[in-house]
């Protein structure tokens, strides 16, 4: 992979507690790291998969390894936000990691 495919700036964000103004725990996002990424819709076999079972909204994010992710955390790209599904070690190399995420329906 080319320096050049991580060209999207992906922010991962954490799920936690935060005491607000009143006094009440509640809980809400905050930003755990953001990187570069390379960005892809899934095409073929994968697409036709991933519809079948009603999550054709997926989008793969390559990023360098980093510490820390989880299936908990959400990604925010180009404003919109998507759950985590799927984290992949490729190789088990410790070098680069793909992650598949869910675009979240904003729609209601």
């Amino acid at each position: 992979m080319g320096i050049g495919e991580f060209k999207h700036r992906i922010t991962f964000q954490t799920l936690s507690s935060v005491v607000n103004d009143n006094g009440f725990e509640t809980k809400g996002y905050e930003d755990f790291k953001t990187v570069w990424a390379k960005v892809t819709n899934l095409h073929g076999k994968e697409y036709f998969e991933a519809a079948a079972i009603r999550k054709e909204k997926t989008v793969k994010f390559i990023i360098r390894a980093i510490k820390g992710l989880d299936e908990t955390m959400r990604i925010l790209f180009q404003g919109k936000t998507y759950n985590i599904t799927f984290i992949d070690n490729i190789k088990y190399e410790n070098r680069y990691i793909e992650i598949k995420a869910l675009e979240v329906d904003t729609d209601g």
